[in-house]
């Protein structure tokens, strides 16, 4: 009896453990699962301090009823010209695929019609198709939805939340933001949402309406995790990141903050399976707005355009040109006879402001001419030389040809090293450039192999003045050393015929 005893103990503790498990299990659960008395795990937790207003919605079904009308589906036929890819759940690109369904989701399709009887593929009759989201923006039925898909359209239909069905026809397009409107055909007083007055902050609730794999009034929810997202989109990206759970058919929908105001259209999703994983990126309202204005007006977006080449200021090139902080925008050189160049800017030149606006980025520069129309009078702050001063520039219209308002992303980054490590001689003496010094020989160990200088580039001006010899380059070299700054900024011209600014890393023996 007395070897059993310690296996009984043993018994007892375990059960006790179990039980006390089952417990913590059923509080998470649900009271249907605790036993009957559980005195100790019914406590009440301590009242939040958080006022009302701002605490999370005990449920989003009033903001749902008040908005889910404007909402719709989106199908439409495509022409010839759309990919070969197949029917799509958002637009032409992407095939509709069973491999790109979350697998929880593949024996419904199977089921229920979306490959067929049997979960067999149909074949291919007549044009090919695609389904997307919207949402109605006033009475008389003007509807907002993606360009991705409604681009190669040959016929549009909305399905409202009525379940009508209707055609409507494009009134125009962006590709380079992704905004697309339609018209409905016919009807009116149609239920409409509208656009947020203030963008949303990060950690507010959000609410996404649309039409995920075709099922069309899906309700989700979640928060804004980030703004400013530059997801390699397009031109201007600008995204919000939302992890309310998006999937294919969902873009051109709408997400709504918690007042049933719309601010973001919903248009990308990141994911290795193709079906939400929290990461989902919707176009700014402020963003849609702006597009939506002129393609309802005019049936296309006019930019207004600077006419420079730019290029992101990093820590680097700041040292080289004295400034105290990485931002703003770094000009390369202004197109001769544009906007920028008849305003007197010049290579070298940092923009730091807009119409008093901050300019944090070369991107942000570029999203904010771009956002302005052609005739604008607009007042830019830069810095030339260390010194503050400012140009008005009326803008130009940005060229069809599809040349840039202005971003370069050529990297100047890396890490310094205490030589140039670059062997020169005068650019005319070797035939390569009338003007600038050539680089004959970089060490590949060298700081200026690091910035990517190779043998055949012209290196243009140094320290904001022009070289034309070698020992210009180590003039300007010494001056940037006596003034205290740790990098030198030279303007360098690749053999391609493209002008970048880099900035060296600088020592003592630099030379």
């Amino acid at each position: 009896m007395t070897e059993t005893r310690p296996s009984v103990r043993t018994s007892r503790r375990a059960l006790a453990s179990v039980a006390a498990a089952a417990l913590i299990a059923g509080g998470a659960l649900g009271s249907g699962y605790l036993p009957a008395a559980t005195p100790a795990y019914a406590q009440a937790l301590p009242k939040t301090p958080i006022e009302a207003p701002e605490h999370p919605p005990g449920s989003f079904a009033g903001i749902v009823n008040k908005v889910k009308p404007g909402v719709v589906s989106v199908k439409v036929k495509l022409d010839d010209s759309a990919s070969s890819n197949g029917d799509d759940e958002d637009g032409p690109s992407q095939g509709r695929n069973l491999q790109n369904v979350p697998p929880q989701l593949r024996e419904f399709f199977r089921r229920f019609g979306q490959n067929g009887p049997n979960g067999m593929q149909p074949q291919r009759q007549g044009p090919r198709g695609a389904v997307g989201s919207g949402f109605i923006i006033s009475a008389d039925g003007y509807v907002v939805t993606n360009n991705h898909v409604v681009d190669h359209a040959k016929t549009v239909q909305v399905t409202l939340d009525d379940g009508r069905t209707l055609d409507a026809k494009v009134i125009g397009k962006d590709s380079k933001t992704d905004v697309a409107l339609l018209k409905i055909n016919e009807g009116s007083n149609f239920p409409y949402v509208q656009f947020g007055k203030a963008a949303p902050q990060v950690g507010d609730w959000v609410v996404a309406i649309g039409n995920p794999f075709g099922l069309g009034g899906t309700v989700t929810a979640g928060i804004v995790s980030a703004r400013g997202r530059d997801i390699g989109a397009g031109p201007y990206d600008d995204f919000l990141q939302i992890d309310a759970p998006i999937n294919k058919g969902n873009s051109g929908g709408p997400t709504f903050n918690v007042n049933g105001e719309v601010v973001g259209v919903n248009t990308a999703i990141a994911s290795p399976s193709g079906g939400s994983v929290g990461l989902a990126f919707a176009i700014p309202a402020e963003t849609v707005q702006a597009v939506v204005e002129q393609l309802r007006t005019d049936g296309k977006v006019a930019r207004g355009y600077l006419g420079v080449q730019i290029q992101p200021v990093t820590q680097d090139i700041a040292e080289g040109l004295g400034l105290d902080k990485a931002k703003g925008a770094l000009v390369d050189h202004a197109e001769n006879g544009t906007p920028a160049a008849k305003a007197g800017l010049k290579a070298g030149d940092v923009i730091e402001k807009v119409n008093g606006d901050t300019v944090d980025s070369a991107r942000e520069l570029s999203r904010k001419i771009a956002g302005m129309k052609p005739g604008a009078k607009v007042e830019l702050s830069y810095l030339r030389g260390g010194k503050a001063d400012t140009a008005t520039v009326t803008l130009g219209a940005m060229p069809t040809d599809g040349t840039k308002v202005a971003s370069r992303d050529d990297d100047a980054s890396g890490n310094g090293q205490p030589r140039l490590g670059l062997q020169l001689a005068p650019a005319s003496e070797v035939g390569l450039s009338d003007q600038g010094v050539a680089v004959v020989q970089v060490d590949p160990d060298g700081p200026a192999a690091a910035k990517g200088i190779e043998a055949g580039d012209v290196i243009l001006d140094v320290g904001g003045q022009s070289v034309s010899r070698p020992g210009d380059v180590a003039t300007q070299i010494r001056a940037a050393e006596s003034s205290g700054r740790k990098a030198v900024l030279m303007r360098v011209k690749s053999g391609k015929g493209q002008t970048r600014f880099v900035a060296v890393s600088l020592s003592k023996n630099a030379g």
